[in-house]
């Protein structure tokens, strides 16, 4: 089905939404937007999405995305008092015929939306990102996908308006646990940039220039350019926040329970996280630091090594520059 006869739905609007959801709108897709809070859809109006004022006006959707917080909020969207299929009815309809569902949830969360939603004749593609809103923006976000593969087929295309790459990897919730393994990935990565970094300035070197030696050998990536500007300029502007991050941390640690396997370094990066987490309780305005990206973490392990940082101002690529 050609993606101008399709009519999408798309829910959240937050940092990642706004970006997922515009980069379809710009690519001319019929949709419809809802966000809680309806000022922050509005400005996709201009590109030519629909803004909903109700869920249940996406329920005769084709597709409809979700890009929400956590499972708790997953639930209030979809089957919710004034959810999604708040006004449908189980085998009756009105029910999209898919939801691709792109939040950060568990395993039994996504298996039971997956068997809820099957009741409406609704099937779901799991399909959680890594990247951020820079990300989008720079055309760099990727999805791992799981369930159907005539749904994955399907929605490829319409994939690939948010991000170039789109990698399958089975039935069910095996995307879940991809996306864990790769959050919790990125919270050891972090706290391991945060120590190395301090302890290279501590032994006198700059941030900005430990950095670029870092990135430009082979322990370099994606995730660490784009990191550096941050952590050289003390610039926690969000993109993702530490409490966000511990979720992740602990679905991985459940995951890895269930399974038995040992996780010493995510345990402890779990944990040193949660020393960041409480001493940002004794700020000043706590809601406020902990609403920073998670990258402020390096202020924490500046402090337990006896030092403050402060920025360098000193211009630093990110690597995601057009």
């Amino acid at each position: 089905m050609a993606k101008k006869n399709l009519k999408l739905g798309w829910i959240g609007a937050g940092r990642m939404g706004f970006e997922m959801a515009q980069r379809l709108a710009k690519a001319g897709c019929d949709m419809t937007v809802w966000n809680r809070t309806r000022a922050k859809a509005e400005p996709l109006a201009k590109d030519g999405a629909r803004i909903a004022g109700h869920l249940t006006e996406m329920a005769g959707c084709d597709i409809v995305f979700c890009m929400v917080s956590t499972l708790d909020d997953v639930k209030e969207v979809i089957h919710g008092p004034e959810g999604l299929l708040s006004g449908s009815r189980p085998g009756k309809g009105p029910a999209p015929r898919m939801l691709v569902e792109c939040s950060s949830i568990s395993l039994e969360g996504s298996a039971e939306l997956r068997a809820f939603l099957a009741r409406y004749g609704t099937q779901m593609l799991a399909a959680p990102v890594s990247g951020n809103a820079k990300v989008i923006k720079a055309g760099k976000l990727s999805f791992v996908c799981s369930g159907p593969k005539a749904a994955f087929d399907e929605v490829a295309p319409l994939l690939a308006h948010i991000g170039p790459a789109a990698s399958y990897v089975g039935e069910g919730e095996l995307a879940r646990i991809v996306k864990i393994c790769h959050n919790v990935m990125l919270g050891v990565v972090a706290q391991c940039m945060a120590e190395i970094t301090v302890l290279a300035q501590k032994a006198g070197v700059p941030r900005h220039a430990f950095l670029d030696f870092i990135n430009n050998s082979v322990m370099g990536s994606v995730f660490t350019r784009y990191k550096s500007p941050a952590l050289v300029n003390c610039d926690w502007t969000p993109t993702f926040t530490p409490e966000l991050l511990k979720k992740d941390l602990d679905l991985g640690l459940d995951a890895a329970h269930k399974l038995a396997v040992p996780v010493p370094v995510t345990a402890a990066a779990r944990e040193v996280l949660q020393a960041h987490i409480g001493a940002a309780r004794l700020k000043p305005d706590p809601e406020a630091y902990l609403a920073l990206d998670f990258a402020a973490l390096l202020e924490t392990v500046a402090l337990a090594a006896g030092m403050k940082v402060e920025s360098e101002n000193v211009p630093v690529a990110s690597g995601l520059e057009a």
